[in-house]
């Protein structure tokens, strides 16, 4: 049922946009920041290999990536609100559960529950219910949205002090707890779709903005909302290059954030400079999520994606030669990785929004979410594998290096925005805005 309202003066887009920011930044501030924290008392415990302990963010990657697509399915078909929810629930399980740890096999099964939830509480369905409401401002609104996830960072420490005044076990308890506080509440505040209030994205009124019919189209290309099916995005070549490119930011972001505390820590760095340093890599990266929204909305996307993969390669040269006596290059490190992942995670989403619409867009993120965690999957334990074989990470860090640079070769060679990307014939409805 729809109805009419007036406009406000402050579009309800941006109170949704403020909710998924705050949820973001808790659920990836404690599940995905703050296991590098935890990392070593769990070691020290049960002694566990670092390629085993490790091996939890590839699952917690898989899991995510398995669940991508159906989540994207769900949220274009159930809305964001339920998923959040539920999602809040889990992650609070996945933590009481840690509290109990007792096996290898219950340390994964734990992480099984964490990453059901954070599939829910981050990523598809948040940018799905962001970019749903947004269309000229679809650029500054994710870029606000994202870097929730790169402010999750600042809960390291938080995370670190718990472990190291409680115990892990109870930080692990105290933070389940937490989740349902913080989570929970600010999910009622999601709402699904705009024209279910009486706007289109932007908060124009559905009234003062006329359907135009398909085949009596006089508006200009820019000034189209474009929309095409989950089946053609999947048949086409943009989908692929930026689904692929994006697999090598997994691939070497999911690496560094699991091993950045171990790695100084096998270099001599004291404990709080180690979470020092992991808290600044995401937090950082805000510049660039912000950035990167704001300058895509002005000067295009496409440009920032191909930068993104260029800074982040010669932040991890930087940081494969980091020594005791050359801490230093810590500071050029943290700057080029973080404003490329920073501007990587902003500009895919309005890559895929400028490309394929908003009709389907859960469902063509859910894919390409799904495509990229296989290089989630496969950086972490690859590193700790080149630790245990090797003793050190110098050659994993410079070898992925290298990927990023794969990174660079497919931005570059996405193709231009034209009636051969998304033709007449295929869009579901068009607008004039």
């Amino acid at each position: 049922m729809r109805f009419i309202q007036k406009r406000p003066k402050i579009f309800y887009g941006w109170y949704i946009v403020a909710a998924c920011l705050l949820i973001i930044l808790y659920a990836s501030g404690v599940v995905f920041f703050g296991f590098t924290a935890v990392f070593e008392p769990i070691a020290e415990e049960f002694g566990w290999s670092y390629a085993q302990i490790s091996l939890v963010a590839s699952l917690r990657g898989l899991e995510i990536g398995l669940l991508a697509p159906i989540i994207g399915i769900l949220v274009d078909r159930w809305g964001p609100r339920k998923l959040i929810f539920g999602g809040g629930i889990l992650i609070c399980l996945g933590f009481l559960l840690m509290s109990r740890l007792s096996s290898l096999a219950m340390f994964y099964g734990a992480f099984g529950l964490l990453s059901i939830g954070m599939s829910t509480c981050s990523g598809t369905v948040m940018i799905t219910a962001v970019v749903n409401w947004f269309r000229k401002s679809v650029g500054t609104a994710t870029g606000i949205v994202v870097s929730g996830f790169g402010l999750g960072g600042l809960l390291v420490p938080v995370v670190t002090k718990l472990i190291d005044a409680l115990d892990w076990r109870d930080a692990m308890f105290t933070i389940g707890i937490g989740t349902l506080v913080a989570i929970l509440p600010l999910s009622l505040l999601i709402r699904h779709k705009p024209e279910q209030y009486g706007y289109l994205p932007d908060g124009e009124p559905i009234s003062d903005v006329p359907t135009i019919d398909i085949k009596n189209i006089q508006a200009p290309k820019a000034d189209l909302e474009i929309s095409i099916s989950v089946k053609q995005a999947l048949k086409h070549r943009a989908f692929w290059n930026v689904a692929l490119s994006s697999l090598c930011h997994s691939f070497v972001v999911g690496a560094v954030v699991t091993h950045v505390m171990p790695y100084l820590g096998d270099l001599g760095f004291a404990r709080s400079i180690a979470s020092l340093i992991a808290l600044l890599l995401p937090v950082a990266s805000t510049i660039g999520r912000l950035s990167g929204g704001w300058l895509g909305d002005k000067l295009g996307s496409k440009p920032l994606f191909t930068a993104s993969y260029v800074l982040m390669a010669v932040g991890m040269f930087l940081f494969g030669f980091i020594t005791t006596g050359q801490v230093w290059l810590l500071v050029p490190f943290v700057i080029t990785f973080s404003l490329g992942w920073g501007f990587n995670v902003t500009t895919r989403m309005a890559l895929l929004r400028k490309y394929f619409g908003r009709v389907k867009f859960g469902t063509i993120l859910g894919f390409t979410s799904g495509v990229m965690m296989v290089g989630n999957v496969a950086g972490a334990p690859i590193a700790g594998w080149v630790f245990d074989t090797w003793g050190n990470y110098q050659s994993a860090w410079l070898g992925f290096g290298l990927f990023a640079l794969l990174g660079v070769i497919l931005s570059l060679t996405l193709p231009a925005f034209s009636s051969n990307v998304h033709p007449p014939e295929q869009l579901d409805t068009v607008v004039k805005t």
